[in-house]
């Protein structure tokens, strides 16, 4: 059986204005360094365990352009284009159905194009592991992040301690064999506040979600059938015209008619066979400019500067500009972001709130700053 991976990257960048756009989302941009945007990342990271022929990309009509520009070595044929926004469960079901052309029963591995791993040698291992248990045992695989600290900007799932199956891997120095457990999935979390963020960890049987997940096609069209009837009715008119001339036009008049629905809320909170695996591996979701800090470099104050910047008698802040010179004095804990689409000036803690000016923008008809 072959192995594929599917990359999410139909987001439209509402939590990084301004330097994050609907003409430029989080995932074309370049913020763990200069060298690569973070698709590029996510992509070179697959190359170790897929070939890139069964490398797939999901994402929105309107990037197909930029998403061929940062992705040449994909085949055109694999960028599958959505009209709109439906969440992620018509996304990879969209994307079940393309891979089940070549096998009905393949091997899938879908990831989030957006997010720092760092460990990439351990990303790839743990994969594999996971890769190899669904390819014999079916059900569905998600990546469970070891929690470091009482996040409270990621959900969580709870695993049975008691109830895993042994899978043997390669060790990351390739001399010998390890074991890695699959545990049994027990429940899944929303974003928790701080009490109940540290009462889960505190029990010791709590993983970060990444996101990340590992299944056959025909496990998860099977669940897809089971716990989303609507969404598995229009899978199946797809499906017929999948291979015509009349498909774009098909698949825009069926996900105009679709809800959105997350594949965590629609399939894997309701399905009977899901797993996770503890994975130890440097990650995060980057989803807020608040996390940028948390991963980037800091000076000896404290300071995370990138372009033209001065600090004085400043500490702990984040400065980002594109092509003007920035200058901070005696300020504490800040995110300045200063590019040609705007200024963002928010104290540390509060990021995750850029969502309400992008709201305000696209209420007033200020679409030229978005």
């Amino acid at each position: 059986m072959n192995n594929y991976a599917v990359i999410m990257a139909g987001g439209i960048g509402t939590r990084f204005w301004p330097k994050g756009t609907s003409k430029l989302p989080k995932q074309y941009l370049k913020i763990e360094n200069d060298n690569a945007s973070m698709i590029q990342q996510t992509f070179k990271r697959l190359e170790g365990i897929v070939p890139v022929s069964n490398i797939f990309v999901v994402t929105n009509t309107a990037y197909k352009s930029i998403t061929k520009k940062h992705l040449p070595k994909i085949p055109e044929g694999n960028i599958i284009c959505e009209p709109f926004g439906r969440n992620t469960a018509p996304c990879i079901g969209l994307t079940c159905l393309f891979i089940k052309q070549f096998e009905p029963k393949g091997n899938v591995l879908v990831v989030p194009s957006d997010h720092i791993i760092r460990d990439t040698e351990e990303f790839q291992r743990v994969v594999k592991c996971g890769l190899k248990f669904t390819d014999e045992n079916g059900g569905i695989v998600t990546l469970g992040i070891h929690p470091t600290k009482p996040e409270t900007g990621y959900g969580y799932i709870q695993y049975d301690t008691d109830k895993f199956t042994e899978v043997k891997t390669v060790a990351s120095n390739k001399n010998k064999s390890t074991v890695e457990n699959v545990f049994k999935v027990k429940t899944f979390a929303e974003k928790p506040n701080l009490e109940t963020a540290k009462a889960f960890i505190e029990s010791g049987d709590f993983l970060w979600n990444s996101g990340m997940f590992i299944f056959r096609v025909d496990t998860m069209l099977a669940e897809i059938k089971k716990s989303l009837p609507e969404l598995n009715a229009a899978l199946h008119k797809l499906e017929k015209d999948l291979l015509s001339n009349n498909f774009p036009k098909t698949l825009e008049l069926v996900y105009s008619q679709l809800k959105g629905i997350s594949i965590d809320y629609g399939v894997m909170e309701k399905s009977h066979q899901v797993y996770t695996i503890k994975s130890y591996f440097d990650w995060s979701d980057v989803g807020s400019w608040d996390e940028i800090y948390n991963f980037k470099e800091k000076d000896g104050n404290g300071n995370v500067k990138h372009g033209m910047t001065l600090t004085i008698n400043s500490k702990n802040c984040l400065i980002i500009n594109d092509q003007r010179i920035s200058a901070l004095i005696g300020v504490e804990d800040l995110l300045v972001i200063d590019t040609d689409n705007g200024l963002l000036i928010c104290k540390k803690g509060e990021s995750q709130n850029v969502k309400e000016v992008v709201d305000y923008l696209r209420r007033k008809g200020l679409d030229q700053y978005l």
